[in-house]
C-alpha cells in the first residue's frame, strides 16, 4: 500500500482545515474545515474543489469549530456521501454550528441579492440548510478511547484534546501488507491546568505528527485571570458604563461564566447582571450540561446542579430580548458572539457601544489577521458596521490567558511526550511566522531533525509499499 498526502488547508494559516491521505486508490479526509479571515482565504472555499468529491470514502473530525467542520456541507453538495466520524460532544455542537452556518450563509446570499453587489446572478449561498441537514445525518458519534474502523486497513481512535467540548487528538492506525503505520492529528489543542476542559491526552509515538501552530511562536501566560477579570469590570463599572464582551460560543462563553459565577459568589466584583446574547452560545451551555463527563465542572456537584444556572446570568434568545439590551447603560457584562467581531449579534452591540466612552470593550482571545477584532484592538479608529462608521471612543482591553489553544510552552510540553521523534512533523494550523518558530523549537530543543511546514496544496507521498 502507497499512502500519500495532501494539504487542502490549514497549512500557513489557522483556518480550513483539511488533510486528504490516499491509500492507493482509497481517500479519506481529515477535518473539512471552511476557510474564514483575510478575503484571499475565504475565496478558497468558492474554488472548484481540487477532487471528485465522490471519491472520498469517509471524514474524520477532531472538533466542531467551523474552521475544521464548516466545509462540511459544501463537500456533501458536491458529492460526498459517506460517513463523517467524530466524538459525542462534537456531533451535538455539529448540530449547532452547521445549521447555524447555513443560516448565515443563505442570509448573506440575500443580502447580496439586495444590495447588488455578488458577482452571481442571482446571488448563492456557499451551502444551505438542505446540505447541512444532509451532512448530519452522515454523522457517526463515536465514544473517546473507542478504535473505530474508518476503512478497511484504517482504525481511528479519539483522544481528548481539551480544546472545546469534545475535541479530539486523533490517531490514525493504518494496516498494510506487511507493516502498521501511525498517523497523528493534534487538532486543536488546548491548555494545561484550566479549570473548565482537561489536559489534552499524553501521546507517545507516531510515524507521522501534525501539530496545531496557532500560538507557536508566543507564551500566553494564564496568570490570575480572575483578579485580570475583576480588575476590568470594576473600572468598567467605574468609568459608569458597561462591559462589553465579544467571545467564540462554544467554549470560550462557558469559561467566561465559569470565572463570572467564582467572581460574583464570592463577592470579588459588585452585584450585577450578566447577558448571554447568542442563540448558539446558550444552546453550546445546554450542551455543557448534557455532555456532563466530557469536561470539569460537574465534580462534585449534583446530577442536575450546573453553574450555568446561576440566577444572575441572563439567556438571551430572542432578537427583542438583544436590542432591549441597549438602553442598558451602566454595571452589566454583556457577551456575544461572535468572538472576531465578524457577523453575528456582537455587530449591533459594537455600533451601540464602540462610541461610548464610558463603556468597556474586551477581547478575550485570538484575534485573527483581516478581522474586525484584530483591526479594533490594532487601534483602527473607526469600525465600518452597517455602511457607517463608527468611532472607537470605548476603552479597550485584551486578556490573553483565555485562549482555548496551548501557547508555545504547552505545545513543547505535549510533544516533549513523544518517546522517539516522529519520521515526520508537519507543523499545521498557523500563520507562517508561528508555524516556523514552532518548527524551530522542535528541532533545536527535542532534536527532531524533519520538521515541515506545508503549502496549501502541497503532496506529500508519506509510505510506499507497506
Amino acid at each position: 500500500m502507497d499512502v500519500r498526502l495532501k494539504f487542502l488547508g490549514g497549512a500557513q494559516s489557522v483556518t480550513g482545515s483539511k488533510y486528504l491521505l490516499e491509500l492507493d486508490k482509497r481517500k479519506l479526509l481529515v477535518d473539512c474545515g471552511m476557510f474564514q479571515g483575510l478575503k484571499e482565504l475565504r475565496l478558497r472555499n468558492w474554488d472548484e474543489f481540487p477532487m471528485d468529491a465522490t471519491t472520498i470514502e469517509a471524514i474524520v473530525l477532531t472538533h466542531a469549530h467551523i474552521d475544521h467542520s464548516g466545509y462540511l456541507p459544501r463537500i456533501v453538495n458536491e458529492g460526498f456521501n459517506g460517513p463523517i466520524y467524530c466524538t459525542e460532544a462534537t456531533a451535538s455542537l455539529l448540530e449547532i454550528l452547521l445549521l447555524d452556518a447555513a443560516k448565515l450563509q443563505e442570509e448573506e446570499a440575500e443580502f447580496a441579492k439586495h444590495k447588488g453587489y455578488s458577482k452571481h446572478n442571482p446571488p448563492l449561498a456557499l451551502f444551505n440548510t438542505e446540505d447541512a441537514t444532509k451532512a448530519l445525518e452522515m454523522v457517526v458519534p463515536i465514544p473517546y478511547q473507542k478504535p473505530v474502523n474508518v476503512l478497511d486497513s484504517v482504525t481511528a481512535t479519539f483522544f481528548d484534546a481539551g480544546h472545546i467540548l469534545g475535541s479530539a487528538i486523533v490517531s490514525l492506525n493504518i494496516q498494510g501488507e506487511t507493516q502498521q503505520k501511525k498517523i497523528v492529528f493534534s487538532g486543536d489543542l488546548g491548555r494545561y491546568n484550566q479549570p473548565m476542559l482537561k489536559d489534552p491526552y499524553a501521546m507517545h509515538d507516531a510515524d507521522v505528527l501534525f501539530i496545531e501552530s496557532t500560538y507557536g511562536d508566543r507564551d500566553n501566560v494564564a496568570e490570575d485571570i480572575e483578579g485580570q477579570l475583576a480588575s476590568i469590570v470594576k473600572t468598567a463599572f467605574d468609568n459608569e458604563g458597561c462591559l462589553l464582551i465579544p467571545s467564540f460560543a462554544v467554549g470560550r462563553t462557558q469559561l467566561l461564566l465559569y470565572y463570572f459565577h467564582r467572581l460574583l459568589t464570592t463577592n470579588q466584583i459588585p452585584a450585577c447582571d450578566v447577558y448571554i446574547d447568542s442563540p448558539m452560545a446558550i444552546s453550546a451551555t445546554n450542551l455543557h450540561k448534557i455532555h456532563r463527563d466530557d469536561h470539569k465542572l460537574s465534580i462534585g456537584m449534583g446530577e442536575h446542579e450546573s453553574i450555568f444556572d446561576y440566577p444572575r446570568f441572563k439567556y438571551y434568545r430572542t432578537q427583542d430580548s438583544s436590542m432591549s439590551i441597549n438602553s442598558i447603560e451602566k454595571n452589566a457584562i454583556i457577551i456575544s458572539a461572535s468572538g472576531m467581531c465578524t457577523g453575528g449579534r456582537i455587530m449591533h452591540h459594537l455600533f451601540n457601544r464602540l462610541s461610548r466612552k464610558n463603556d468597556t470593550l474586551l477581547f478575550v482571545g485570538f484575534q485573527a489577521e483581516g478581522t474586525r477584532g484584530r483591526r479594533i484592538l490594532e487601534g483602527e479608529p473607526t469600525s465600518r458596521i452597517y455602511g457607517i462608521e463608527v468611532p472607537v471612543k470605548c476603552h479597550v482591553e485584551h486578556i490573553n490567558g483565555l485562549s482555548a489553544h496551548a501557547d508555545r510552552s504547552e505545545l513543547m510540553r505535549w510533544a516533549g511526550q513523544f518517546k522517539e521523534a516522529p519520521k515526520v512533523t508537519f507543523v499545521v494550523h498557523g500563520e507562517l511566522k508561528s508555524a516556523h518558530h514552532l518548527a524551530l523549537k522542535l528541532k533545536e530543543e527535542l532534536h527532531w531533525s524533519n520538521v515541515m511546514i506545508p503549502r496549501y496544496l502541497e503532496s506529500f507521498e508519506l509510505f510506499t509499499g507497506i
